[in-house]
C-alpha cells in the first residue's frame, strides 16, 4: 500500500473529514452553550422575566380597542372539573367602562391573564346565585380595591337576593378588609373601597305561556343600558340573562336556563349581534355518568343526570339564534368538560346546521369585537 493510501485511510479511521470536523465543532459549541447557560441561568433568568413582567405590567387591553362593544370571557366551565376552564365569568367593554357578568371560581385571575385591568371594573352582573357563578366574587372585589385605590365598594348587581350574596362575602372578608389597609396604608388602599355593595332589583311575577317574560331595565347610564328577564333555571329562581346594548351594538347572555320553558327569550334576544347561551350536550354527559356509576359513584351519577332537567342544549340555542335573527352564537357554560378543541363538533352536533351564523364554543380568553358604525363580528383570543 502506498504513502498516500495510508494516509487516506488514517484520516478516514480518525474521522477528520470536512464533515465529521464541523459535526465536532458544533458538537462542542453546543456543549459550552450548555455549560453557559447552567452557569449563567440565574442572571439569565432575571433578564427574561424583566422582559416578561415589563410586558405584562405594561398591558392595557382596554387602551387598545376601537370604540364599540366588545365582550371576552373569563370562565367558560361548569362545576364539574375542567383543566382548560374557569368556572363561569363573562366581560363586557362599553367605551371606558369593563363589566363583569357573573364570577365563578378562578375567574379573576384570567381577567388580568388577558390584560384587562381590574381596577377598571366599575360593576358585576349575576344572573344567578348558583355557587359556580358567585365564588369569586371576594377576590374579584379585593383585586378591584388594591389595585385601584378605589374609596367605595364594587357594585353587584342582581335580582332580589344578591343582598344575602354580598352580605355573605363582606363577611367573610371583613377581617382581610381589616389587614389590607393596615398592611399598606389608607392612602393606597383606602378602607371605605373594601368589599361590595348590593344593588338589587326587582322582576315581575313569573308568568306562564301563553304570556311572555318582561324585560326590565337594570342600567342606564354612559350610553350603556341593559335589561335584565327572568328566565326557567328551577329550581334556581330568580335567575335573569341580559341584554347589553352600547354603540348601536347589542349582546345578549342567558346565564342559565331552560330555552322552551322561557317564553319571551327569543323576542329579548332579537336581533342581538351576539347571543352567548349556555350549552350542555346530553349524549357526551350520559357517557360520564355511565362511567361514574360503574366506578361505585351512583350519587354523582343521579346529579348528572338531574342537571339535563335545567339546561339547554347547543341543538336549542343554535335554533332560538335562528329564531331572534341574532348574526352570532357562542356556547358557553360548557358541560362536559372539554379537553381538547378536537371534541368541540361532537359537543355541537347539529347546532351549525340549525343557525344561519357562526357558532362558537366558548374557551377562556376568546374575545368578540363589535366595532361602532359597523356590522362586523370579530373573534379573538386575549390569552
Amino acid at each position: 500500500m502506498s504513502s498516500t493510501q495510508k494516509t487516506k485511510g488514517s484520516r478516514a479511521r480518525t474521522g477528520s473529514s470536512p464533515v465529521a470536523r464541523v459535526l465536532i465543532v458544533m458538537m462542542m459549541v453546543l456543549a459550552v452553550m450548555m455549560v453557559s447557560a447552567r452557569i449563567f441561568q440565574a442572571q439569565l433568568g432575571q433578564l427574561v422575566f424583566e422582559r416578561l413582567a415589563t410586558e405584562r405590567a405594561q398591558q392595557d387591553r382596554m387602551a387598545t380597542l376601537a370604540p364599540g362593544l366588545h365582550v371576552a370571557f373569563c370562565g367558560t366551565g361548569s362545576p364539574m372539573p375542567d383543566a382548560t376552564r374557569a368556572e363561569s365569568c363573562a366581560l363586557v367593554v362599553a367605551g371606558e367602562n369593563l363589566f363583569v357578568i357573573d364570577s365563578g371560581s378562578g375567574s379573576t385571575t384570567n381577567i388580568a391573564l388577558m390584560g384587562l385591568p381590574p381596577d377598571r371594573i366599575k360593576a358585576v352582573f349575576l344572573t344567578h346565585y348558583h355557587s359556580d357563578h358567585i365564588a369569586d366574587l371576594g377576590n374579584l372585589a379585593l383585586q378591584r380595591w388594591v389595585n385601584g385605590a378605589h374609596q367605595s365598594p364594587l357594585t353587584v348587581i342582581g335580582a332580589t337576593g344578591v343582598e344575602q350574596v354580598v352580605a355573605g362575602f363582606n363577611q367573610a372578608y371583613a377581617l382581610d378588609q381589616i389587614f389590607r389597609p393596615a398592611h399598606h396604608g389608607e392612602a393606597v388602599v383606602p378602607s371605605a373601597g373594601g368589599g361590595l355593595l348590593a344593588s338589587p332589583f326587582e322582576l315581575p311575577p313569573r308568568v306562564t305561556a301563553p304570556a311572555k317574560e318582561r324585560a326590565v331595565t337594570v342600567y342606564d347610564a354612559d350610553g350603556l343600558l341593559v335589561t335584565a328577564m327572568r328566565v326557567d333555571h328551577a329550581p334556581a329562581d330568580p335567575a335573569v340573562a341580559y341584554r347589553f346594548e352600547y354603540a348601536g351594538r347589542a349582546v345578549v347572555f342567558s346565564g342559565d336556563l331552560i330555552v322552551s320553558r322561557t317564553p319571551g327569550f327569543e323576542d329579548f334576544a332579537r336581533g342581538a349581534d351576539l347571543l352567548v347561551v349556555e350549552g350542555l350536550q346530553p349524549e357526551m354527559l350520559g357517557v360520564l355518568e355511565e362511567n361514574v356509576i360503574a366506578r361505585g359513584d351512583p350519587n354523582l351519577g343521579a346529579i348528572m343526570r338531574d342537571v339535563l332537567d335545567y339546561h339547554t342544549t347547543p341543538e336549542e340555542a343554535a335554533d332560538v339564534a335562528q329564531l331572534a335573527n341574532a348574526s352570532a352564537l357562542i356556547l358557553n357554560h360548557v358541560v362536559p368538560p372539554l379537553p381538547s378543541r378536537f371534541l368541540e363538533p361532537a359537543f355541537l352536533r347539529d347546532a351549525p346546521s340549525r343557525f344561519d351564523g357562526p357558532v362558537r364554543v366558548a374557551r377562556d380568553g376568546m374575545a368578540v369585537l363589535l366595532p361602532q358604525g359597523s356590522d362586523d363580528i370579530r373573534f379573538e383570543s386575549w390569552f
